[in-house]
């Protein structure tokens, strides 16, 4: 059984007891949450509708949070000595789904 969910605007296939990466949600470690399920799929059994699917049921829990990889970046101008640096760090969350209940 697998299930297509939502967290952050970003879609992710999940099964149960899967650990996956996505961005920070706002929960703490240790918290549960439900997400919101587009798509429940069991087999030759595939619950699809409107989003989110009403009854289905993806249970998240935080195990911790994490910072991505930095991301380094640099503008510059040749002879008008113009030069700037930036960098980003992603902050993320890893997941782990408890449950999928379908529809």
């Amino acid at each position: 059984m697998f299930a297509i969910i939502s967290v952050g605007n970003k879609q992710y296939k999940v099964e149960k007891d899967q650990v996956f990466l996505s961005e920070k949600s706002g929960k703490n470690p240790g918290e549960e949450f439900n997400a919101s399920v587009l798509l429940v799929a069991d087999g030759n059994k595939v619950n699809v509708g409107a989003s989110p699917l009403a009854g289905a049921k993806v249970v998240l829990k935080v195990v911790e949070d994490l910072r991505g990889k930095k991301i380094r970046g640099f503008k510059y101008k040749r002879r008008k000595n113009y030069k700037r640096a930036w960098g980003h760090r992603q902050d993320l969350q890893k997941l782990q789904v408890v449950s999928i209940v379908p529809a």
